[in-house]
């Protein structure tokens, strides 16, 4: 059922206008390009999750980039952060190759679905308060599909952020005050766990704050959380 409603979901999202800053700045940057991008076809539509139906580890980020995912149309693929995260993934055993270039590129993702709390490039990629609010909705419904999610994986304060305020609706107990963001934070509640990670981005990973040991951590705990979680289950 889970793959049925992502597949509905997909198709309704990619159809959204309801944001017209976010809307212009897509269309703006698909129709200029950058310039080593120029003889490509740029997405520029709002970009769906991507990976595993049956995922146990769900990856919460901020949004697409604006020559990244926005181009490709699939998430963190084509950008520096990709970079990382795929490669982070591969290493993991969640993902079928180190890279991610494009949406026919032969990747594959196990056990493991990837997504953002914002769907469309915002400018400098800073969404604003009532941007976030609107694209909760698809967020809402692709965990709803993810039915076996055990671990989200929150990559950055954005996706922490986000991702409290879909749990705090849905009934769950959550601590207060809200525990607050760092990296390999860690917050167990009904039957699912929080687990942070500093985004990938170059602000961090060119700086050092994000090292390639760091980010595999957090994958790896993410890998045992998820076994601890199936190894539960009913037999």
């Amino acid at each position: 059922m889970s793959e049925a409603q992502l597949s509905a979901l997909r198709g309704d999202l990619v159809e959204c206008r309801l944001c017209p800053r976010l809307v212009a700045w897509r269309e703006e940057v698909a129709a200029a390009k950058r310039a080593a991008f120029s003889e490509q076809d740029y997405w520029g539509r709002p970009v769906p999750g991507f990976g595993d139906p049956e995922a146990q580890i769900v990856l919460v980020g901020l949004a697409p980039a604006a020559h990244g995912a926005n181009r490709t149309g699939r998430m963190f693929t084509g950008d520096r952060s990709g970079d990382w995260l795929y490669a982070a993934l591969h290493r993991a055993g969640l993902a079928t190759q180190p890279t991610s270039t494009a949406v026919d590129d032969g990747l594959g993702l196990i056990n493991v679905w990837v997504t953002s709390a914002v769907r469309c490039a915002p400018p400098a990629n800073k969404p604003l308060p009532i941007e976030r609010d609107n694209c909760s909705r698809w967020l809402e419904a692709e965990l709803d599909a993810l039915e076996h999610a055990a671990v989200y994986v929150c990559l950055g304060g954005f996706g922490y952020q986000a991702m409290w305020r879909q749990l705090t609706g849905t009934g769950v107990s959550m601590p207060r005050p809200r525990p607050r963001f760092g990296h390999g934070l860690e917050i167990v509640l009904d039957g699912i766990t929080l687990l942070c990670s500093y985004h990938p981005s170059q602000q961090n990973t060119f700086t050092g704050r994000l090292t390639e040991d760091m980010l595999d951590s957090v994958m790896k705990r993410a890998v045992a959380i998820a076994a601890g979680a199936a190894g539960s289950g009913p037999s």
